[in-house]
């Protein structure tokens, strides 16, 4: 299971951080609520604010992480049965991940449809006209063209439901990493494994801790690190890129990792100079494309006026 966390090394903003995240940037301009750009009714009125924010997380603008490259080395280890991503920057297929292990619980930009006669259109027809600065609308009937992401009141993708059902039982080991664990129904994946299934928390903040006595009762339920009634769960409290590099370490596979970070340009000498950046490089990202974002809404309401 996997969030924003395992991408904001990368440069890409996450969502929900309280100082540096996209959402706490919004808050400071005039939208009607910060979420605003990913509901479907503020884009049906104005879909600017939404193409902008498209702009810059378009994949293949950004390079994978360490992180990234782990779960592609899980796979070339036949370790890995699936990955849950919440992340719609897509560098999980940037890194080699096989497109049948992912699955995109909030959707992708490598599909797109008219959201009048669901015309569907290819990354790369929708990508040149968003790189453009314009709006992608149906060579049919003129309606605007939205990537496959899911916005708040959509439904998530029936291969997310598909899969919740086909892999869960079998996993025998859940690693849940760089994710807030708020969103539902995402935030409850961890309770579908077998309730002898180790699961693994790498993130910088502590989350989806029980809240509940009957929580560690129900040994199926939250999170139970830091609780008597733990006996699966650990917390490991670091960056993802951080977490990752312990547990290759610890599994022997230090020689195969390096080997494929090197192969791909990478290192993770170079990953920890950046980590040493990314947050304030983070944090400044989300506070200019918060501000292009509201400019963005801004000029649309006063050209509605005029």
């Amino acid at each position: 299971m996997a969030g924003a966390g395992i991408s904001t090394s990368a440069g890409i903003p996450d969502f929900r951080s309280p100082e540096t995240g996209l959402y706490s940037q919004l808050e400071k301009y005039n939208l009607p609520f910060p979420e605003a750009v990913f509901h479907l009714d503020f884009f049906r009125t104005n879909p600017k604010p939404f193409f902008l924010l498209a702009k810059e997380l378009y994949p293949q603008k950004f390079t994978p992480t360490p992180t990234h490259y782990f779960l592609r080395l899980l796979d070339e280890k036949n370790k890995l049965l699936r990955i849950f991503t919440q992340n719609i920057d897509s560098l999980e297929r940037v890194a080699g991940v096989p497109t049948d292990k992912i699955v995109e619980a909030h959707g992708t930009f490598f599909t797109s449809h008219c959201l009048n006669c669901r015309k569907e259109y290819d990354l790369e027809f929708v990508k040149e006209i968003i790189f453009k600065d314009e709006i992608p609308r149906c060579k049919e009937c003129d309606g605007i063209i939205k990537p496959d992401i899911v916005f708040f009141g959509e439904g998530l993708p029936r291969r997310f439901h598909e899969c919740i059902n086909s892999d869960f039982d079998k996993a025998d080991f859940l690693i849940i990493i760089g994710t807030s664990l708020q969103v539902a129904p995402f935030n409850r994946l961890q309770t579908f494994v077998d309730k002898d299934c180790p699961r693994l928390l790498i993130n910088r903040e502590p989350v989806g801790k029980s809240k509940s006595p009957m929580d560690a009762i129900n040994a199926s339920g939250s999170l139970l690190y830091g609780t008597k009634a733990n006996r699966r769960d650990v917390f490991h409290q670091s960056t993802c890129d951080e977490g990752v590099t312990e547990l290759v370490k610890l599994l022997g596979w230090e020689d195969d990792f390096n080997k494929l970070l090197e192969s791909e340009g990478t290192s993770l000498e170079k990953a920890k100079e950046h980590l040493s950046t990314a947050p304030n490089e983070t944090g400044e990202n989300a506070d200019r494309l918060a501000e292009q974002i509201a400019k963005a809404a801004l000029n649309d309401d006063e050209t509605k006026k005029e």
